[in-house]
């Protein structure tokens, strides 16, 4: 059976880790539909004229995503921290730089789930 900081860090971090494939989704194939547009807040002009540069981000997304599922797995937490810790920079500078609300809802999931780690070893 596992502790349960254990257990909070393995939720949090599979949370992270499922946030940032949606991401990838809504950034490498969906980012031009409407419901991207809606997501996002953009025009269909804005949209077109972005979308090879939004894929290459969503592409960004699943290495994040992919990184964390793989230490997860292999139950290695130094990649966990190492992974987490870039997303929590990403956050920080894509609220500093895009939007602040990308430090909601993409650094600080990550912060709890890298303290929660920090805090089951």
């Amino acid at each position: 059976m596992l502790r349960p900081m254990l257990l909070a860090a393995r939720i949090l971090c599979g949370v992270v880790a499922l946030e940032h494939f949606y991401f990838c989704i809504l950034e490498c194939f969906l980012w031009n539909t409407p419901y991207g547009r809606r997501t996002f807040g953009t025009t269909p002009e804005f949209a077109a004229q972005t979308a090879p540069m939004m894929q290459n981000q969503g592409v960004y997304n699943a290495f994040l995503a992919a990184g964390l599922t793989l230490g997860l797995i292999r139950g290695e937490a130094d990649v966990v921290l190492f992974v987490l810790g870039c997303v929590v920079l990403a956050g920080v500078v894509g609220a500093a730089t895009v939007k602040r609300t990308i430090l909601w809802l993409q650094a600080l999931p990550a912060a709890l789930a890298f303290a929660a780690v920090i805090a089951a070893r």
